[in-house]
This record gives structure tokens, C-alpha cells and sequence, in this order.
């Protein structure tokens, strides 16, 4: 094995093996570029070294120091030459850029001799002296351990005692002097002297490079991107220039285009006379690289030409670092730019305009979150971020408002023209009205499939649950955060998409839909297979879900329509009814409210297909908080007073004791409540298809589809079918319309899954609910795993991901194809789907593209992300596909 490659034997495509910044440094080189010259140490020597137990191999070693010698034949200069020194720096490079999350070393090979040399070869003491003493202050914070802190504390003391206001002032005399004190310095924090022998400070800095890898700063940065913690980094050495050795020299940062709106304009900075970390460490101001024209014309002309053939070479926006030596321009690095979500969509169209990428490519480039970013307002990327309290982020998009703790009072607020912020341990069916209300919600328990999640994130708003560190007290009206205490009307600040509580007001980006951003996604529907559908349970988030192209409801939750404030009551009668013609009644109260929605949902899908789930959760959902409840009874009883009032909420706690379960997740729900009380469902089923024979009667096409949930033995299926049958039946005998509509199931529980040739036999279609079959897999309360144990899982490497955000391939994913294959083996057009959450994520949603899935259904905030995510599957399927073609041709 090859642990050290030069530049001319690398390319772009060796990024796993020497890392993107060596990759790009070898592509550079071999196109043509000023580069100064240099070698890369491979991730596989990083690797070794912790196999090694940090200790660099004999090979490594051997390798570098030959590397070395080739590096000063081409330079003509040596480490540590007395008349002509070289000076290198030792520079990180992992396969996936991680800026400013690991160390580097400038102006290796510095000492007493090297220096004396450098300061007679420019003629410029000055700067000479200068460079040493970065050197020093860098070598030691970066690979002795002694921080920046106490360096600077000396030179800020020097100035003060010469009386100079800047670092210019200093003279080489000064640096000399400062010199000695940085020795001594190093001498009384380490125990021992500044090493001055060049190849002792090259494999030092080489150790502290790789050990950098796992550095706090750097693991953290991995987790938050999903970087995988076993690629390693390379090491790239490299002969160092100067920009500071005067005014025709220099340093400078640039993006090929604007990274904030993607405008096709030059966008950087640049210093005269400095090295790169003046530009970082804000000591002096840059100036904006278009005056750069004025001051170094030929050389300015000469970086637009590198800049222009660098994205055209990458075909994609570069950033860019560079420094001018003496008049001579050279390129430090390229990489892939950053950019806003923003300035992602309009380049990727804007080059496709331009002739640099195929509309295929084009949609390939856009990371689908970043679309997500655009649908919603979201914190300033300047703002400085200092969260008060962090939870779990259940619905992005951020909001500022005033602190509210009640329903109501948010209600009455917000129709007063407030803005609030409703804030609960948990919400229930009867906060309905103030999540409405609301400009977000904020709960301290539940997870991410709560009753606030799921509202918050079919109604687009932010919301965050499971924020434990936020202590609520509702009778005080107050919140505490470790020893920070909000009240009543307090104005917060929250952002959704990452948890976090922000005190007072923080500034706002609006949504901005481009017409790039409609291009971009017309192009995706042009190559995708997949479908794209909304779950959606009102008219308004299904006219959302059809303004963001969604071509059909792939999970519309009927009970999100028994929440609503003025139902409560009569869902309450019927849950509380003692005989079932008490019950019937209620029934018949609810069927022309359920038909209202369901006429209301099938106009605004004009004719899209609608997936209907009937009546899921258990009934104790419906009632009053058993807590809250008792404490309400017992101040009855104890004051006497009101006692019809107290004769009813006995009555509730009786019916409410009755239902209460050990495990609701698992108990009577789904199709279980469907087989025990058939009247639910007739009721359902009937409503929905009196919606669907009145609005084919005004001549619009329907296309309902019945969903059965939590189906797990094909009996069940079989009787909760024949149900729907039935009122179909005698809908179409009371109106004479005749109406089409199919009967499926939800698979989510594994036996289901399992036994899915048997079930398929009464389904039309398949409906993998992947939120509850999570769950069911890996025995995970969501809601408790998320609030307690799940996110430790994840840091420490236990689970990769969370399998509630992307869907688990080697469990879960095992089961959906296990059920796609028993079901179409049984029934070869059994139509399968995904509406579990997972239906928005690129990663999941990718998998179901390779199993072969007619569709994926999301919240409609989430409709545009998974367009675009199903392109991308699709155009990689057939990349992946072309090229198992041409092997085995």
C-alpha cells in the first residue's frame, strides 16, 4: 500500500483516498494551474496511525521524508537550508470539506538559521521575523497544546510598552525581542524548548493533523452533517508563498458566483501585503476582490481567467483561495462552494442555461432540504446563535411571539392581532384551536409523531417537542431554563428546524419561491417514477399540497377532523354512549360533518386520487387529561357545589378509567376499534362515499381509496372490508351512483409485513406506514425513545441515524420489502406506497424507488423536497443500472 502520493499522481476523483483538498490540489495541478508544489498523506496513513495507537509507521515516515526530497528537487530550495530554506504548510484535507473544523501549520521549517536566510533573500527582516513569530504562535497552539491566548496577551503587552496601536508599528527588532519571549513562554507551559530541527516539526504537525480528526470541534461538525467518523483525513504539505512581502502581494477568498443570491459575478475578499490568517482573524478589513483590478491589474485578469476555467472544469461554483507573491499569482485551493438554498437552485438552472449541465445533472446538484429551506421562513444565517433551551424539531420553519400557556388565550390573542407562541407540557384534541391560532407551538413532552407535531407540520407551522429542559409551570404562568426564568407575555423566539428557544426577537428570512425553483422541480417531474403525494386531513392543506404539486392525499387521518373544537362534544357522546343506539345517534351527528370534509378534500384534489385511513387512535384520545380530570372532580366533591356538573365528570372518569390502557400504541386501535364497535367505521365509509356520489353527481370524478389501519391478520382485513362494502352498497342503493373506490391496508406492524401475500389477497393496495412500523420493529416508544434515550444513540454511535427521520434499510426496510414482494407475488398489481414521515426524506425515499413503490406521501410542506428526491433516485437508478450494463457487456 502507497501512503504518500505528489501532486501530479493524484486527480479529482481520489477523494476517499487523499482527501477533497488533495484531490483538487493533484486536479489543479495536472490541468495546468500555478500550484504551488507539494504531496499528499493519504487517509489510509491516517487510519494507520490510530490502528498504530497514534504513532506514525515506519512506512509513513519513510514515504514523507522521500516525498520531501522529490518536493525540494522541483523547488530547488531546502527544509531547514541554511542558504536557500524551504518553508511548507501542513494542511488538512478529509474527503468531505469540513472548514476550519481541523489544524493546519504555516511557515514549517522556521528557526534562528532559516530565518536569518529568508530575512537576507527578501531583503525584508521585517517580514522575515514576522513569520517566524506566526510560526511559533501557531506550532504551539496547534501541536504543543499552548493556546493562541497567551501569545497574543504577550504581544498586546509589547505594544502597549512601545506605545504602538497596530502590528504594522512592529519592526524586526520588535519581532526579535518578541521571539525570545514566545521561547520562553513555550519553554514554561511545555517543560521543554521550541523544537527547532524542520523534520521534527514536520512529523509533529503531521501527528497533530491527524489527531485532529477527532477533535470536539470536528466530531460535532460530523455528526450535524452525517459524515462518516471512520474516513480519516490526508495531510497535505505544500511549499508555502508569501503574500506578505509587500504591496504587490496579497491574499484573497473568492467564489466564482454570488454563494448568497447565485448571481454569475466574482464574489470575494482580498488583503494586500498579508498572509491567509489576516484575512480570518478580522485584523485588518478586507476589500471586496472586484477593486483588486485597480490595484494588481494583470494579476486580476489572470485569477478571472483560473476562476472561469475552474467552474467550467468542475461545472460547478468554486471557492477559491489564492496569494500573490511578489507579483506572481498562485492557487491554494478550489472546492465546491457553499451556498444559500437560495443561490443552490438559481445556478444550477442558471447553468444549465448556459450550456454547463444537462437538466438531469441540474436536478442532481440540489441538495432537497435546501428546497425545504425555501418553504418556510427561517432564521438569518448572520444571526449568532445562543439557544435558551434546545428540543427535538418537529415541524420547521421559524416564529417570534409572545409567551402564551392556554388555548384560548391564544385564540382570543391572535383575533386581537397578536402574535403568540403557545407553549404546553403536551398538547391534546381540545388545544386544536390554539394551535390554529399559534404562530408555533412548543411542548416539553411527546415526540415527534405527537398530537402537536403532526398538526403543527400539516399546517406548515414550527413546532418543537420533547424540550425537557424547559420546566413549565402552568399555575404560575412561567418557564424555567436552568436559572432563567420567562413569563407570561415574554417574547420568544423558536426555529423548528433545529429545536432551539431563542430569547426576544431574532432576525427573519421570508420564503422566496424563484421561478428558478419552479423550473427546477418541472425538470424533476420530467424524469422521476415515483409518485409524489401530501398527507393531508382538511380542504386547506389539501389545496396546499396540490400548490406544491402534489398529485394526490396518500394518508388522510380521519380523526384530526373529530379534533376540531365544535365536534369535540359529540365525538365525547359517542365515545360515552352507554347502548349502541346512544352511540348511533352521535354517529348520525358526525356523518354529515365527515361528509362536509371529505366533499371539501375531494374539490380541492380535483379528481386526484384521496387515501382515506379511518379511525386509528384509541378513544381516550378524544376525552380529558385523566390528571387534569381528577383534580377537576375532586375540588367538586370536596367544595359541593355544582353537583350536576360533578355527576358528569364522574361519568367521564368512570368511561375514561374504562379505556385507559398500559400500552396504547399496542392496544385497542387501528382496525382493533373497527372490529369491537363496526358502527365507527360504517359511519366513516359512509360518509365518504355520500361525499363521493354527490360530487359525481355535479359531474366530478372521484377516486376514493378506504384505508384500514393496523391491520395485522388477514380476518381483520377481511371483516373491516366487508364493511366498507356494505355502505358502499347501500349509499349506491339510496342515491342510484354508482362510484369506484378500492379498499387497502396500512402495513404497519412486522406480522403484517410477514404474512403479506395472505392479506394482499383483500387489498387493492398497501400503504406501508412507516412511523408506527419503526416502532413496532425496534420496540421503540417513539415519543419516549426521542425525549430519552434515542439522541444518545446517535451520538455515540449505537444507531447511525435516527430511524424515525430515515428510514432503518437492514430492519424496517427489510419488512417493506419483504411485504412489496409477498404482496405483488400474490397480487402482480398491488399498487404500494409510503405515508409514514420517511415519504419526505431523500435517503428513504430513495429506497423506495429501488423496491419498486407506486408512491411516497409526505406533509405538504414536503411535497417540492420529495419531487425533487424522487428525480434523484430515479437519475441514480439509471446511472447505477447503465453501469452494471457495461460491466457485464
Amino acid at each position: 500500500m502507497t501512503f504518500v502520493y505528489a501532486f501530479e499522481e493524484g486527480n479529482r476523483h481520489m477523494k476517499k483516498l487523499i482527501g477533497g483538498k488533495g484531490a483538487n490540489l493533484a486536479e489543479m495541478t495536472n490541468i495546468g494551474l500555478p500550484v504551488p508544489e507539494g504531496f499528499t498523506i493519504s487517509t489510509e496513513a491516517c487510519l494507520d496511525y490510530y490502528t498504530n495507537s497514534q504513532t506514525l509507521s515506519d512506512q509513513v515516515k519513510q514515504e514523507t521524508f522521500a516525498a520531501l526530497k522529490d518536493l525540494e528537487k522541483k523547488t530547488g530550495k531546502t527544509l531547514g537550508g541554511a542558504a536557500d530554506p524551504l518553508f511548507v504548510s501542513i494542511r488538512s484535507g478529509a474527503v468531505a470539506s469540513m472548514p476550519g473544523m481541523m489544524d493546519t501549520v504555516l511557515n514549517l521549517g522556521m528557526n534562528d538559521e532559516t530565518v536569518e536566510a529568508m530575512a537576507s533573500l527578501t531583503d525584508n527582516p521585517r517580514f522575515a521575523y514576522d513569520s517566524y513569530r506566526r510560526f511559533i504562535q501557531m506550532f504551539s497552539d496547534v501541536v504543543l497544546g499552548v493556546e493562541t491566548y497567551f501569545f497574543e496577551r504577550e504581544l498586546e503587552k509589547y505594544r502597549e510598552s512601545k506605545g504602538y496601536d497596530s502590528d504594522p508599528e512592529m519592526t524586526a527588532a520588535d519581532w526579535q525581542e518578541l521571539i525570545q519571549t514566545y521561547k520562553q513562554l513555550v519553554d514554561t507551559h511545555t517543560g521543554r524548548p521550541f523544537p527547532v530541527d524542520p523534520h521534527e516539526q514536520l512529523l509533529l504537525s503531521i501527528k497533530a493533523v491527524f489527531d485532529s480528526w477527532n477533535n470536539d470541534r470536528a466530531t460535532i461538525y460530523r455528526k450535524l452533517h452525517q459524515i462518516p467518523h471512520n474516513l480519516g483525513t490526508a495531510v497535505n504539505i505544500q511549499s508555502m508563498v508569501f503574500g506578505n512581502m509587500g504591496d504587490d502581494s496579497g491574499t484573497g477568498v473568492a467564489f466564482t458566483r454570488n454563494p448568497s443570491t447565485g448571481e454569475a459575478l466574482l464574489y470575494g475578499e482580498y488583503l494586500v501585503n498579508a498572509q491567509g490568517e489576516d484575512v480570518v482573524a478580522g485584523i485588518r478589513t478586507p476589500q471586496p476582490i472586484s477593486t483588486m483590478k485597480d490595484v494588481m491589474p494583470e494579476v486580476f485578469e489572470e485569477f478571472q481567467a483560473v476562476c472561469s476555467r475552474l467552474e467550467s472544469h468542475y461545472e460547478d461554483m468554486q471557492d477559491i483561495e489564492f496569494t500573490v507573491e511578489r507579483g506572481k499569482l498562485y492557487v491554494l485551493q478550489t472546492r465546491n462552494g457553499k451556498r444559500t438554498s437560495q443561490a443552490s437552485v438559481k445556478i444550477a438552472v442558471d447553468m444549465v442555461e448556459e450550456g454547463v449541465l444537462t437538466k438531469e445533472q441540474a436536478v442532481d446538484r440540489v441538495d432537497p432540504d435546501q428546497l425545504h429551506q425555501l418553504l418556510h421562513r427561517r432564521i438569518d444565517d448572520g444571526y449568532e446563535r445562543q439557544a435558551l433551551v434546545k428540543g427535538l424539531p418537529a415541524s420547521p420553519g421559524a416564529a417570534t411571539g409572545r409567551i402564551v400557556f392556554d388555548a384560548d388565550e391564544a385564540d382570543r390573542r391572535y383575533k386581537d392581532g397578536e402574535h403568540v407562541i403557545l407553549i404546553r407540557p403536551e398538547t391534546t384534541p381540545d388545544d386544536i384551536h390554539g394551535i390554529i391560532a399559534a404562530e408555533a407551538v412548543v411542548t416539553s413532552r411527546g415526540g415527534m409523531t405527537s398530537h402537536a407535531a403532526v398538526v403543527a407540520r400539516g399546517m406548515g407551522k414550527a413546532c418543537i417537542c420533547g424540550c425537557e429542559g424547559m420546566k413549565i409551570n402552568l399555575q404560575d404562568k412561567t418557564i424555567r431554563v436552568q436559572d432563567k426564568t420567562l413569563s407570561h407575555l415574554d417574547l420568544i423566539t423558536i426555529d423548528g428546524a433545529t429545536g432551539e428557544v431563542f430569547e426576544g426577537d431574532v432576525p427573519m428570512v421570508e420564503p422566496e419561491l424563484s421561478g428558478e425553483f419552479q423550473q427546477l422541480l418541472n425538470w424533476a417531474d420530467d424524469v422521476r417514477r415515483l409518485g409524489v403525494r401530501a398527507n393531508a386531513d382538511n380542504p386547506v392543506d389539501a389545496a396546499k399540497a396540490v400548490e406544491f404539486g402534489a398529485e394526490g392525499i396518500g394518508l388522510c387521518r380521519t380523526e384530526h377532523m373529530f379534533m376540531e373544537q365544535e365536534r369535540v362534544p359529540v365525538v365525547r357522546s359517542m365515545i360515552l354512549a352507554e347502548t349502541v343506539s346512544e352511540r348511533e345517534e352521535a354517529l348520525r351527528r358526525l356523518l354529515p360533518m365527515q361528509q362536509e370534509d371529505f366533499e371539501g378534500i375531494f374539490k380541492a384534489m380535483a379528481g386526484r386520487p384521496v387515501t382515506i385511513r379511518l379511525l386509528d387512535p384509541p378513544l381516550h384520545e378524544f376525552l380529558p387529561d385523566l390528571e387534569e380530570l381528577l383534580v377537576e372532580t375532586t375540588k367538586l366533591q370536596v367544595t359541593g357545589e355544582n353537583s350536576e356538573l360533578l355527576q358528569q365528570k364522574q361519568r367521564l372518569l368512570r368511561k375514561l378509567r374504562e379505556l385507559n390502557e398500559f400500552n396504547p400504541m399496542l392496544g385497542h386501535r387501528g382496525c382493533r376499534l373497527g372490529m369491537t364497535n363496526p358502527e365507527i367505521y360504517d359511519m366513516q365509509a359512509e360518509a365518504i362515499f355520500r361525499a363521493a356520489a354527490a360530487l359525481e353527481q355535479d359531474g366530478m370524478k372521484v377516486e376514493p381509496e378506504v384505508m384500514i389501519p393496523l391491520v395485522g391478520h388477514v380476518n381483520e382485513l377481511r371483516d373491516m372490508r366487508q364493511v366498507v362494502e356494505d355502505a358502499a352498497a347501500r349509499v349506491t342503493d339510496d342515491t342510484g351512483v354508482h362510484f369506484t373506490y378500492t379498499v387497502g391496508t396500512m402495513i404497519e406492524v412486522p406480522r403484517a409485513a410477514l404474512t403479506a401475500d395472505q392479506i394482499a389477497a383483500e387489498a387493492d393496495f398497501f400503504s406501508f406506514g412507516t412511523n408506527d412500523l419503526t416502532q413496532t420493529t425496534f420496540g421503540y416508544s417513539r415519543d419516549d425513545a426521542e425525549g430519552k434515550f434515542l439522541q444518545r444513540y446517535v451520538d455515540n454511535g449505537t444507531l447511525e441515524t435516527n430511524p424515525f427521520v430515515v428510514l432503518d434499510r437492514d430492519g424496517v426496510g427489510k419488512l417493506v420489502r419483504e411485504g412489496v414482494t409477498l404482496g405483488r407475488g400474490a397480487k402482480p398489481d398491488l399498487k404500494a406506497g409510503i405515508c409514514g414521515e420517511h415519504g419526505g426524506d431523500p435517503s428513504s425515499i430513495a429506497f423506495c424507488e429501488e423496491q419498486g413503490l407506486d408512491y411516497v406521501s409526505c406533509s405538504p410542506f414536503r411535497v417540492p423536497v420529495a419531487r425533487l428526491a424522487a428525480a434523484q433516485a430515479a437519475i441514480r437508478a439509471g446511472s447505477k443500472q447503465a453501469s452494471s450494463e457495461a460491466v457485464s457487456n
